[in-house]
Protein backbone atom coordinates (compact mmCIF):
# COMPACT_ATOMS: atom_id res chain seq x y z
CA UNK A 1 0.00 0.00 0.00
CA UNK A 2 1.55 3.79 -0.66
CA UNK A 3 -0.15 6.86 0.21
CA UNK A 4 -0.07 10.10 -1.71
CA UNK A 5 0.10 13.68 -0.58
CA UNK A 6 0.80 16.18 -3.13
CA UNK A 7 1.86 19.89 -2.62
CA UNK A 8 3.51 22.67 -4.26
CA UNK A 9 0.27 24.16 -6.38
CA UNK A 10 -0.58 27.58 -6.26
CA UNK A 11 -1.33 30.54 -8.93
CA UNK A 12 1.20 31.66 -11.13
CA UNK A 13 1.61 34.14 -13.70
CA UNK A 14 2.05 33.24 -17.69
CA UNK A 15 5.46 32.05 -17.96
CA UNK A 16 6.29 31.28 -14.30
CA UNK A 17 7.26 28.38 -12.27
CA UNK A 18 6.18 25.93 -9.90
CA UNK A 19 7.39 23.34 -8.59
CA UNK A 20 4.97 20.27 -7.28
CA UNK A 21 6.07 17.35 -4.61
CA UNK A 22 4.51 13.79 -4.35
CA UNK A 23 5.16 12.63 -0.92
CA UNK A 24 4.74 8.71 -0.52
CA UNK A 25 4.41 6.86 2.90
CA UNK A 26 5.21 2.77 2.58
CA UNK A 27 8.85 1.30 2.78
CA UNK A 28 8.66 0.49 -0.86
CA UNK A 29 8.15 3.58 -2.57
CA UNK A 30 11.06 2.74 -4.59
CA UNK A 31 9.65 -0.03 -6.16
CA UNK A 32 6.74 1.83 -8.03
CA UNK A 33 6.75 3.75 -10.76
CA UNK A 34 5.21 7.28 -10.48
CA UNK A 35 3.02 8.99 -12.85
CA UNK A 36 1.41 12.72 -12.80
CA UNK A 37 -1.63 13.09 -14.31
CA UNK A 38 -3.63 16.56 -14.54
CA UNK A 39 -7.58 17.09 -14.78
CA UNK A 40 -10.05 19.91 -15.58
CA UNK A 41 -13.72 19.73 -14.61
CA UNK A 42 -15.59 17.29 -16.57
CA UNK A 43 -12.37 16.01 -18.35
CA UNK A 44 -10.64 12.53 -18.40
CA UNK A 45 -7.58 12.83 -16.41
CA UNK A 46 -4.34 13.44 -18.62
CA UNK A 47 -0.80 12.38 -18.86
CA UNK A 48 1.57 14.86 -18.27
CA UNK A 49 4.82 12.93 -17.02
CA UNK A 50 5.77 9.36 -15.91
CA UNK A 51 9.28 8.02 -13.96
CA UNK A 52 10.46 4.40 -13.32
CA UNK A 53 11.16 3.10 -10.11
CA UNK A 54 15.14 3.97 -10.66
CA UNK A 55 14.61 7.36 -11.97
CA UNK A 56 16.55 6.88 -15.60
CA UNK A 57 13.17 6.48 -18.07
CA UNK A 58 11.20 9.05 -17.81
CA UNK A 59 8.48 10.42 -20.39
CA UNK A 60 6.37 13.26 -21.23
CA UNK A 61 3.50 14.05 -22.69
CA UNK A 62 4.01 16.41 -26.14
CA UNK A 63 2.26 19.14 -24.48
CA UNK A 64 4.49 19.65 -21.85
CA UNK A 65 8.34 17.97 -23.36
CA UNK A 66 10.61 20.71 -22.69
CA UNK A 67 8.92 22.70 -19.88
CA UNK A 68 8.22 20.12 -17.21
CA UNK A 69 10.88 17.80 -15.66
CA UNK A 70 9.75 14.78 -13.34
CA UNK A 71 12.17 13.22 -10.35
CA UNK A 72 12.38 11.25 -7.55
CA UNK A 73 14.52 10.98 -4.82
CA UNK A 74 13.79 7.65 -3.20
CA UNK A 75 15.31 8.00 -0.13
CA UNK A 76 12.92 10.44 0.46
CA UNK A 77 10.17 8.89 -0.93
CA UNK A 78 9.19 12.10 -2.95
CA UNK A 79 8.54 12.49 -6.71
CA UNK A 80 8.88 15.88 -8.37
CA UNK A 81 7.08 17.75 -11.07
CA UNK A 82 9.29 20.95 -12.23
CA UNK A 83 7.41 23.06 -14.26
CA UNK A 84 9.10 26.01 -15.69
CA UNK A 85 7.20 28.45 -18.80
CA UNK A 86 3.96 27.59 -17.33
CA UNK A 87 0.57 28.38 -19.48
CA UNK A 88 -2.58 28.94 -19.10
CA UNK A 89 -3.85 25.54 -20.76
CA UNK A 90 -1.72 24.22 -17.35
CA UNK A 91 -4.24 25.35 -15.47
CA UNK A 92 -6.07 21.85 -13.99
CA UNK A 93 -5.32 19.81 -10.42
CA UNK A 94 -2.61 17.72 -10.53
CA UNK A 95 -2.44 14.29 -9.49
CA UNK A 96 0.37 12.01 -8.46
CA UNK A 97 -0.08 8.27 -9.14
CA UNK A 98 1.63 4.86 -8.23
CA UNK A 99 1.99 1.19 -10.09
CA UNK A 100 4.25 -1.56 -9.22
CA UNK A 101 5.21 -2.00 -12.74
CA UNK A 102 6.73 0.88 -15.31
CA UNK A 103 5.06 3.86 -15.96
CA UNK A 104 1.96 4.04 -17.97
CA UNK A 105 -0.10 7.05 -19.77
CA UNK A 106 -3.13 5.25 -18.32
CA UNK A 107 -4.93 6.61 -15.23
CA UNK A 108 -6.72 3.66 -15.41
CA UNK A 109 -3.46 1.67 -14.61
CA UNK A 110 -1.92 3.03 -11.58
CA UNK A 111 -3.26 1.95 -8.17
CA UNK A 112 -2.94 4.62 -5.63
CA UNK A 113 -3.59 8.31 -6.04
CA UNK A 114 -2.86 11.79 -4.35
CA UNK A 115 -5.67 13.91 -3.14
CA UNK A 116 -4.89 16.51 -5.52
CA UNK A 117 -3.27 19.89 -6.30
CA UNK A 118 -4.64 22.85 -8.11
CA UNK A 119 -2.63 25.36 -10.46
CA UNK A 120 -3.87 27.83 -12.25
CA UNK A 121 -2.16 29.98 -14.35
CA UNK A 122 -3.15 33.38 -15.19
CA UNK A 123 -2.54 34.96 -18.63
Amino acid sequence: QVQLVESGGGLVQAGGSLRLSCAASGRTFSSYAMGWFRQLPGKEREFVAGISWTGRSTRYSDSVKGRFTISRDNAKNTVYLQMNNLKPEDTAVYYCAARSDTYNTLANEYAYWGQGTQVTVSS
